[in-house]
């Protein structure tokens, strides 16, 4: 049946939004240093956390905001220190890029089991 009467949409804490958005960047950044990535990250927990989102207490929240944080800022100085390799007519070493991967998917898996946990 058909009804007029708006109906009200859950509204999503700002905070996960802009949580979750730090960690498409670093999704992307993950991209542009392992070709390989075009699939998307091995084990990607996205929809488990969303789901769980809303029965994880305020303090781990806040804990999941800050750890994205974080991770964004140590994956774009990895990213600016392997781009500044090439823009110096240098290739990055493979270990260096393949180092860098590793860490930044440890780090996707610890920040999601935050609010798995």
């Amino acid at each position: 049946m058909l009804s007029l009467i708006p109906q009200s949409q859950p509204e999503i804490p700002t905070a996960y939004v802009e949580a979750v958005a730090r960690l498409a960047s670093v999704r992307h950044a993950l991209r542009l240093v392992d070709g390989g990535f075009s699939a998307g990250p091995e084990g990607d927990l996205d929809d488990h956390v969303a789901n769980a989102w809303e029965d994880t207490g305020e303090a781990k929240q806040r804990l999941f905001d800050r750890r994205t944080e974080r991770l964004v800022g140590t994956t774009a100085a990895g990213i600016e220190a392997l781009l500044s390799q090439r823009s110096d007519g240098r290739e990055p070493h493979v270990l260096a890029c393949k180092t860098l991967v590793d860490e930044i998917r440890r780090e996707l898996r610890e920040v999601a089991g935050i609010v798995l946990a």
